[in-house]
């Protein structure tokens, strides 16, 4: 149980990789811990699902076009219609301005990244060195113990 009590294993690794591949119990709890423990080292953890972000680049680092859901119902004035588009700012970079003075950075923490495709595995690969404060783990699957690895040498099922 020495690694779930340190996680300093864990911080050593992500902070050699930038971005991380994760596989975890599936009855959870695990994660937690260790996002408490990245936390507790100086670190600030934002929390997202893959499923249906679309466009990483633009979700995470532009602003974006979102169109709410039709739901079936006519607009009735001040309610968004049919085709109108909110736009949103960039995920990442409205995190990284908040982040306190004394942060050492930003750990995205992604679940169900087993969605994801080898372009977008890439991508996140790649965020760590466009944007140094940004660290990634992403969930991406089940295992008996919590095991990780570079991002980067995560095979993608096609």
């Amino acid at each position: 149980m020495a690694l779930i009590t340190t996680g300093s294993k864990l911080i050593r690794d992500l902070e050699t990789y930038k971005a991380l591949g994760m596989y975890v119990p599936l009855e959870g709890g695990f994660e937690g811990r260790y996002r408490r423990r990245l936390r507790a080292h100086g670190y600030t953890t934002y929390s997202l699902t893959a499923r249906g972000l679309g466009d990483l680049a633009a979700y995470l680092t532009g602003v974006h076009g979102v169109r709410p859901a039709h739901l079936g119902k006519k607009s009735s004035g001040n309610e968004a219609a049919v085709g109108d588009v909110y736009y949103i700012p960039p995920i990442l970079n409205t995190q990284l301005e908040q982040l306190p003075p004394k942060s050492k950075g930003l750990v995205l923490w992604m679940i169900e990244g087993h969605i994801l495709s080898s372009q977008e595995i890439t991508f996140l690969t790649q965020l760590p060195q466009q944007e140094p404060r940004v660290k990634l783990v992403v969930e991406m699957g089940g295992a008996r113990a919590v095991q990780w690895t570079p991002l980067k040498d995560v095979n993608v099922a096609a």
